[in-house]
């Protein structure tokens, strides 16, 4: 009745679990043996109360677990007689002695018992992240041991318990490389051997049944643990070969066990499977003329993988591959002929062969004539295309060099014809595929087709797809650079793609890739015959002139010009460079207000050339620089700033003294200056240069006498400051913003927990062992009066979180319960502000609340094991889901995070979120409302679709009656509907 009640009311039953639970383990341990079915349903409402209501059981989980275990190997009527360490060969001697296992009652239904102990334990595992260690060492050792479980049923509720521990160690541990001792991931590799060992004791076992979960504990295993059967393959090989050869065995298990095989021959060294490769290869190339198309698909993936370990190097040092060559490629080749057969198993096919030809082809010279016209027949099926162009791309990179002179001028033909097709997928490969073959067989291609390929290049670049642009652009510089000797090629090139390209440069949304394409195709037009570096250069400044009728180029465009006009003076030599500088040094000079643009693209042109070129020949730069400072302009003085700075990192000996005088004596430009400063900073901190010590003493002397700044954009620049150089001189800069952590001056406080943010980075650095011992200083001011500090310590341990989790973790349960309260509103911090005839609300604690449910979504993401979710989702999340827009749209992704990897927690509140969701969908925004408050309102709508859509997906959803009811209300609302299917479908 309990389970029951339980299933029917979700986590309205949690106050009641104080009366009910100690019950349910009394009548569990003091039941009689004849009494199995009460310690069934008693073990069945545990584990519902586990996926229902885990906040409120929390303090019972040690006695369930205890409880779980116990019950799990409960078999009273059964004695097993076989040692637990017995050998390989007494163990098949005794596969069939039917007078090892002792039965003492016919009717026994202890089974039940077990199988409900496995489900209440897996319940456990799904709910309790947080333990996950202490579960591999209470729970892991049990459940391998229970492999061996006699009755198949139970058994598999054994093996899906134990993979999803492992799903949940993959859960917790993602992202996350360093490992220590009690770590979840260190743990479990402790136990590889045991449960190799137990599972090859399965994989003798006649039942395919067990044959397939043996296996798919296995493949998860190494999804979690990638490396970690290198000392245990010689012990697996004889099951997957009997699983692939044995008459009796069913598609179903050779799937498994190909998948398998796959992923361990992918996930481990070559030299590893080197001694079982004759035994391995055999049964996998005969599953490669399997009838069944998904098992004949595996294998041909598999046959993918074994080309690249049983030939890992093209020297081939160590292993003599040459016997596998001719089996491999007459095992594909009868696949890539057959035309009458499934899309999946022709797509593998030509996957494979491509790998065979690039890895192989030396071995393969006689062969090359037949199979290479049939990969070019496939580029002419539309539903085979795509794999084939992939195909040749892999051929063409091939160290071997294949030989391609029967075909190259089809394939050429071919996927210049593809750049016109409207399959996106196909173009992105299609010009990957003509980069490596034009770099590969550049001499063999004639100008002619170069001309058709470059026309069709220039419809590819425009800023409504960067990507797409981006590979255009590489194969234009490829093009070039392999044809040099060609007019007609780089005239083609000016004629065609110039003009997009000087289109694109002022596009605002130019950035990444396709900028840093952009920049080494200008550089490669200098060397192209036909183009002059003068009139390269003129085009480029003419582009940042505003067209008629036109609001002026975009910021972000005048930044691009630049860095493209840097680009090319370099490349041009000194003597275009030098005199390039002069003549916008010149336009400097020029103090009339209508020349502000010029002066605004000639300070960003001289800073990006002077990050890359010292100019210190230049005389008086920095000072013809400095007066820009004087601009009315706030566009001019910020690129003055950067200018500054970026000259200044070519030449620190001369510019940074100049610099830091300046700070010194000119007040109001101190500000402008320190953002000079920070451009030196931090490049100095990217290339690791140290600073002169005296140079080191000053700076900080002047970076601390602003950090109780009233301006916040200079506290800003000071923490970024202090953080790049920190990582820079870490033993310094430590302790001293340790000291100030308990300055009297709140500004302090939060900028240094901000420098502190800004020296943390991904890759490993020298501050990480020094600032390990000092982290609890900086982010427990989380609880600081206030609220500047507070969010600095916010801000700095979600940095943490994501960079470097494992700094953090030990301090996460005393952090934790200090970071939800952040996600409350305050009253306190909720202001009137009279505006004469109007009043209005003021909330200071908004960006505070907003960066502590940012913070939890990192969480979640790096150090999951450390979190409990249901005493977050109730009731802070819940509260989020209920707050500002600001606040709404992280609460809405966190939401869905957790429906994703703690299913069972969100489902244990789901009635108490449908409430604010419902609310979000259901808002109207009034009548005289502004477009930005219309189009805020669609993505906020959006946003708690998604999370909808999230909260969908689990299984079991349609428990809650309040949930289903609003999926209905959704789906009878057209404007609702449309939307709610665009947001699944994405």
């Amino acid at each position: 009745m309990f389970w029951c009640l339980s299933r029917a009311v979700g986590y309205r039953f949690g106050p009641y679990l104080g009366d009910t639970v100690p019950v349910l383990i009394n009548y569990c341990t003091s039941a009689s043996e004849n009494d199995e079915e009460l310690r069934e349903y008693g073990l069945q409402a545990l584990e519902s109360f586990l996926l229902r209501c885990p906040r409120d059981i929390y303090s019972y989980c040690d006695e369930i677990l205890h409880l779980a275990l116990e019950y799990l190997s409960y078999d009273p009527n059964f004695t097993d007689n076989m040692e637990e360490d017995t050998d390989d060969e007494s163990h098949e001697e005794d596969e069939d002695d039917d007078s090892a296992n002792e039965y003492t009652d016919d009717e026994d239904v202890s089974w039940k018992v077990r199988r409900a102990a496995a489900k209440c334990l897996a319940a456990l595992i799904v709910s309790r992240p947080e333990v996950l260690a202490k579960l591999y060492v209470e729970a892991c050792p049990k459940l391998i041991d229970r492999f061996k479980e006699r009755e198949e049923n139970v058994k598999m509720d054994v093996f899906n318990t134990f993979i999803e521990l492992l799903r949940q160690t993959g859960n917790v541990t993602k992202g996350q490389i360093d490992m220590n001792e009690s770590s979840p991931r260190c743990l479990l590799n402790q136990e590889v051997p045991k449960i190799v060992k137990s599972i090859n004791r399965q994989l003798r076992e006649k039942s395919i049944k067990t044959k397939v979960g043996a296996f798919s504990v296995l493949r998860e295993l190494v999804v979690v643990l990638p490396d970690c059967l290198a000392e245990h393959i010689g012990s697996l090989i004889p099951g997957i070969e009997k699983a692939l050869n044995d008459k009796s065995s069913t598609s179903n298990l050779k799937i498994e066990a190909l998948t398998f095989t796959r992923l361990v021959l992918a996930s481990h060294s070559p030299p590893v499977f080197h001694p079982y490769i004759k035994a391995l290869s055999s049964p996998v190339l005969s599953a490669v003329g399997e009838r069944y198309y998904k098992v004949t698909a595996e294998a041909l993936r598999v046959c993918g993988e074994l080309v690249r370990v049983v030939r890992p190097n093209i020297q081939g040092y160590g292993f003599d591959f040459k016997p596998y060559v001719r089996p491999l490629y007459n095992a594909i080749m009868s696949r890539l002929t057959n035309q009458d057969q499934d899309q999946e198993v022709k797509e593998c096919a030509i996957s494979c062969m491509g790998l065979v030809i690039s890895t192989f082809g030396d071995n393969l010279k006689t062969e090359l004539p037949v199979c290479l016209p049939v990969l070019v027949d496939r580029m002419g099926n539309e539903i085979t295309r795509l794999t084939a162009v992939k195909a040749f791309a892999v051929i063409a990179t091939s160290p071997l060099r294949i030989d391609l002179p029967c075909v190259l001028e089809n394939v050429i033909a071919e996927l210049t014809a593809f750049l016109r097709k409207a399959n996106r997928a196909l173009r992105q490969a299609t010009l990957g595929t003509l980069n490596s073959l034009i770099v590969a067989y550049g001499d063999q291609i004639g100008s002619s087709a170069y001309e058709v390929i470059i026309v069709e290049l220039s419809t590819l670049i425009s800023d409504s797809d960067l990507h797409m642009a981006a590979l255009a652009l590489e194969l234009c510089c490829t093009l070039m650079t392999d044809r040099k000797s060609s007019p007609n090629v780089g005239l083609a090139v000016r004629n065609k793609v110039l003009p997009q390209a000087l289109t694109l440069i002022k596009s605002p949304l130019l950035q990444g890739q396709a900028l840093l394409a952009l920049r080494n195709f200008f550089a490669a037009l200098v060397y192209s015959a036909n183009t002059s570096f003068d009139t390269l250069l003129d085009s480029l400044l003419s582009s940042a002139k505003p067209a008629p009728q036109s609001g002026g180029v975009a910021k972000q465009a005048l930044y691009s010009i630049a860095q493209c006009v840097a680009v090319l003076c370099l490349a041009a030599g000194d003597k275009k460079c030098s005199s390039t500088v002069d003549m916008l040094t010149e336009m400097l000079k020029d103090d009339s207000s209508t020349n502000s643009a010029k002066q605004h693209l000639a300070l960003l042109c001289l800073g990006e050339i002077g990050r890359r070129k010292d100019l210190s020949l230049h005389a008086n730069i920095e000072t013809i620089i400095i007066e820009s400072f004087q601009s009315p302009f706030e566009e001019i003085k910020s690129a003055a700033s950067y200018a500054l700075g970026n000259i200044a990192v070519s030449n620190l000996s001369k510019y940074l003294p100049f610099i830091l005088d300046q700070i010194d004596n000119q007040q109001k430009k101190q500000y402008l200056l320190l953002h000079s400063l920070k451009e030196v900073i931090v490049r100095q901190s990217v290339d690791k240069a140290e600073f002169q010590d005296s140079s080191v003493e000053k700076i900080l002397k002047l970076l601390f006498t602003h950090c109780e700044s009233d301006e916040e954009g200079v506290r800003n620049v000071v923490a970024e400051c202090l953080g790049k150089i920190a990582l820079v001189e870490p033993a310094k800069l430590v302790p001293a913003l340790k000291v100030r952590t308990t300055s009297p001056a709140a500004f302090t406080r939060a900028t240094v927990v901000i420098a502190v943010k800004y020296s943390i980075v991904e890759r490993p650095e020298k501050i990480d062992e020094i600032i390990y011992p000092e982290i609890s200083s900086f982010l427990m001011l989380i609880k600081d009066h206030d609220r500047h500090v507070r969010r600095a310590a916010v801000l700095a341990l979600s940095t943490f979180a994501h960079n470097k989790p494992n700094l953090i973790k030990g301090l996460l349960p005393e952090l934790l319960p200090l970071l939800y309260d952040q996600t409350v509103v305050k009253q306190e911090l909720i202001r009137t502000v009279d505006l004469g005839p109007f009043k209005h609300v003021v909330d200071d604690g908004l960006e505070l609340r907003k960066a502590a449910f940012e913070c939890v979504d990192t969480l979640l993401d790096s150090c999951l094991d450390q979190l409990n979710p249901s005493s977050f989702i109730v009731p802070y999340l819940k509260s989020g889901l209920d707050d500002h827009y600001d606040v709404k749209m992280p609460c809405h992704l966190i939401l869905s995070k957790l429906a994703d990897k703690c299913p069972s927690a969100v489902l244990a509140v789901l009635d108490s979120l449908v409430d604010p969701l419902q609310k979000t969908i259901n808002f109207k925004p009034k009548l005289d409302a502004v477009k930005q408050e219309v189009d805020r309102n669609e993505d906020m709508i959006r946003s708690a679709l998604r999370a909808i859509v999230s909260l969908n997906r689990i299984s079991g959803g349609d428990c809650s009656l309040k949930f289903k009811n609003l999926i209905s209300e959704i789906s009878k609302s057209p404007s609702l509907r449309d939307k709610y299917y665009s947001t699944r479908n994405e």
